[in-house]
């Protein structure tokens, strides 16, 4: 097949479809969540694992106290692990190969991890904003 004949990509319905993903519902992790962000001045994607439990209800708590936890400002906890690396291929080597054990119990969770590492590279690289998905 020559490229004059490849269907073009359009981006805005690509990112339409990549919205209305993200806001399918998924079971949360009972292993914890990660937060993910930049070290521009070390050039690094870090992620941040923290620990929680699924109460009855679904909702991720405080292991240590059994509250819910805020989606948005509340209460800092304190990280279990910090994760660092300087592309997304060596932060999933970091946390899936390397661990005897990875905090991670659903397959869902780390094919997201996974691309969110990839999109914390591409704007490393590019010198972007980078926002958790």
């Amino acid at each position: 097949m020559s490229h004059s004949t490849l269907p073009s990509v359009d981006a805005v319905q690509l990112r339409a479809l990549d919205d209305n993903l993200s806001n399918r519902f998924i079971e949360l992790d009972p292993d914890g969540y990660f937060l993910i962000y930049l070290d521009r001045e070390q050039g690094l994607i870090c992620a941040k694992h923290f620990t929680n439990v699924i109460n009855d209800k679904g909702l991720a708590c405080d292991p240590e106290t059994g509250e819910p936890l805020a989606c948005s400002g509340g209460p800092q906890r304190p990280h279990s692990t910090l994760y660092t690396a300087r592309t997304a291929k060596e932060l999933c080597i970091a946390l899936f190969e390397a661990e005897s054990r990875p905090p991670i119990s659903r397959l869902d969770h780390a094919a997201y991890l996974g691309r969110e590492f990839v999109r914390a590279e591409i704007a490393l690289i590019n010198n972007q904003n980078y926002v958790q998905d």
